[in-house]
């Protein structure tokens, strides 16, 4: 539900040409985030270009490796979601290299809403997730007696935090 919350974000403000930049593919996490991602474009139309779709690591450096990646296409994004806000933090390093900036140029979604999330210039536009309701629903579920019909697999809310990282896509106002 994040995903499809953070790219519905990005295509009411105007973008069409939205990448993501998802987690390993063999974790859960991963495979909900671009499925939220596919449908969000899916339910406004819009079509989901492979080249547009990367996969690193949950960190600040495979953030910045594929953002340079998308960056350098012959029609970049103008905007991109990241699978978690470190690897959104890589790619506002890989905007800075090229003397660009969010949200001017290029807008940015993280996922996580770590605590300096709110400190980076810009501000990151992120999705909270409830961690110490995770914590707490993780713990009850794996002391909960076997058997005892404790569903195995429970989605929390998460909440959209609009900060200064997105904005319209260049050239629209």
């Amino acid at each position: 539900q994040g995903c499809l919350t953070a790219t519905r974000h990005l295509i009411e403000l105007g973008h069409r040409r939205i990448a993501i930049i998802g987690g390993p593919g063999h974790l859960w996490s991963s495979r909900a985030r671009l499925a939220g991602y596919r449908a969000a474009l899916e339910a406004a139309g819009l079509a989901t270009s492979g080249e547009l779709i990367r996969q690193d690591d949950f960190c600040t450096e495979g953030g910045r490796r594929q953002a340079r990646e998308l960056l350098a296409l012959p029609q970049p994004p103008t905007a991109i979601v990241a699978g978690n806000d470190p690897q959104a933090f890589g790619v506002l390093q890989a905007l800075g290299e090229r003397g660009l900036r969010a949200p001017g140029d290029l807008s940015v979604v993280g996922f996580d809403d770590v605590p300096v999330a709110s400190w980076a210039t810009p501000a990151l536009t992120t999705i909270r997730q409830p961690l110490a309701a995770m914590a707490g629903t993780a713990f009850r579920m794996l002391h909960a007696r076997p058997g005892a019909g404790q569903p195995h697999h429970i989605e929390l809310a998460t909440t959209l935090v609009i900060r200064e990282s997105t904005g319209p896509p260049p050239g629209v106002i």
